[in-house]
């Protein structure tokens, strides 16, 4: 059994999509910042740091959206959201992944101009269709960070054409908007 906990908006939203994209049966558990339902004692026995996402697999908690993405790519084979037995293309997306949780995540609290340099790297590295070259765990984890740029700040498509058009495909993609339909109807309350 999975048990999901989420915010709408946050970075959660990345787990989300996957499960979505695996087909996976949760029980989805939305939760509220403005509720401080992070800091709940309950909550924090599952997760200590208090952040979302936290999965609970039959009982057992695994928090960190990079670590969720990997084992539900891994306990999901079938979805193909990583290349079986390809250990470099398992390396390419943990290094994206990796780019994504360290680099752009906390880009926006470094100033806008920071921002914009380190989405361009980003834009650049994209370069082709998909990050790793497939569709994979690395693009739902871009594709998030990306979303909350590109609704706040509204840039220009041609500011990162790479981007924009990644961003476009996953738009396309049933389960970002079943994930968007889901998140829209509790609403966002994201942190600064």
């Amino acid at each position: 059994m999975l048990t999901f906990y989420f915010a709408p908006g946050s970075s959660s939203m990345a787990v989300h999509i996957a499960l979505h994209e695996v087909g996976a049966a949760f029980e989805p558990r939305p939760m509220s910042f403005k509720g401080d339902d992070l800091r709940a004692p309950e909550y924090l026995a599952l997760n200590p740091e208090g952040k979302v996402p936290t999965l609970v697999i039959d009982g057992r908690p695994l928090t960190e959206v990079a670590a969720i993405l990997y084992y539900l790519a891994k306990r999901f084979p079938e979805a193909h959201l990583l290349p079986r037995d390809d250990i470099e293309a398992d390396a390419q997306a943990l290094s994206w992944m990796s780019f994504i949780a360290s680099t752009l995540h906390p880009a926006r609290s470094r100033g806008l101009d920071y921002a914009k340099e380190v989405y361009g790297i980003a834009d650049r590295r994209l370069g082709s269709d998909w990050a790793i070259g497939r569709y994979s765990i690395a693009d739902i984890h871009l594709f998030r960070l990306y979303w909350r740029l590109a609704n706040s700040l509204k840039p220009a498509p041609e500011t990162f054409p790479n981007l924009s058009a990644h961003y476009a495909r996953m738009m396309a993609r049933p389960a970002v908007q079943r994930t968007i339909e889901i998140e829209s109807a509790i609403g966002y309350e994201l942190p600064a």
